[in-house]
């Protein structure tokens, strides 16, 4: 049996940018807000920190700041992963050495691979470091999705903790957990598909939406751990349409639009992501008002 690395919502916190590189007082801020709501973990430089955008030195330091400031008031999970074997070997060390509560790696990119090479590349990285790993399946982004036959294989490496799961393919997820059991856990990529997860055996959800619902995304994810699923379902089908319009365009552009429109002042995108459509940005406002936002 495999202890989740965490139970509950982790948001997949923004990276506040200036003009000159992240803006550390604001990201010291967020962290408070979050953890001040019940977030469960920080999810530190991932697709939604625009790590893609951040060099290797500015990711490291971010990754560094942020395990400094939590403080181990709770836990924090560094996304690390690369379509270069070496490249996510590199960060995932200099995460670690940061203290880290496990690593977030995302299937190898553009280059993609094969499922042997998929085994071959977290097995390579999982015996060069001690901390937790959690894979991170998101085929929208990366033309490459796992199987539950590599799963399986993966589930037997000790330093493997589990997988956060966004293809959106419920018989893939059915059937690893069916046979991976507790050796395996799995957690929510997508807000608008926690309950359902949840209710087969997830763990909870790596949350773009808790940036701006922190309270509400711990509270759908707590009623489902106590086994309440209808009160899960409440807060699923009342933030639906707000989740929806955060994906309207590509993340995080619509997430740090709403931040901002909230005043929380996170800065601008960096390119190659601009600023949204005028029309999706006022469908976004739309569902901000009617849940209270704006």
């Amino acid at each position: 049996m495999k202890t989740p690395v965490f139970i509950g919502s982790s948001v997949a916190i923004v990276t506040p940018f200036t003009d000159n590189g992240v803006d550390y007082p604001k990201l010291a801020e967020l962290i408070d807000e979050q953890l001040a709501a019940g977030t469960a973990a920080i999810t530190i430089c991932g697709t939604t920190g625009e790590s893609s955008t951040q060099s290797l030195e500015e990711h490291m330091v971010t990754v560094d700041f942020a395990v400094k400031h939590v403080n181990k008031r709770v836990k924090v999970v560094a996304g690390t992963g690369s379509n270069d074997t070496e490249a996510a070997l590199l960060l995932s060390q200099a995460a670690e050495k940061s203290g880290v509560d496990a690593l977030l790696l995302v299937t190898p990119y553009y280059n993609k691979t094969t499922q042997r090479g998929l085994i071959t590349h977290y097995t390579y990285i999982a015996d060069r470091v001690n901390t937790p790993m959690i894979l991170y399946n998101v085929p929208s982004r990366t033309g490459l999705s796992f199987t539950a036959e590599t799963y399986r294989e993966l589930a037997k490496h000790p330093n493997i903790n589990g997988v956060k799961e966004a293809s959106g393919k419920f018989d893939l997820i059915a059937s690893t957990l069916a046979t991976c059991g507790d050796d395996f856990n799995i957690w929510s990529g997508n807000d608008s598909e926690v309950v359902p997860m949840m209710s087969l055996g997830a763990k909870g959800v790596i949350s773009v939406a808790a940036n701006i619902i922190p309270r509400e995304m711990a509270a759908m994810t707590d009623a489902c751990l106590k086994g309440d699923f209808k009160l899960g379902s409440e807060l699923q089908l009342r933030y639906f349409d707000l989740i929806d319009r955060l994906f309207v365009e590509v993340n995080p552009i619509p997430i740090k639009t709403a931040m901002n429109l909230m005043g929380k002042n996170v800065g601008k995108l960096r390119l190659p992501l601009v600023d949204m459509d005028p029309k999706n940005l006022e469908l976004l406002k739309v569902s901000m008002r009617n849940v209270g936002l704006l």
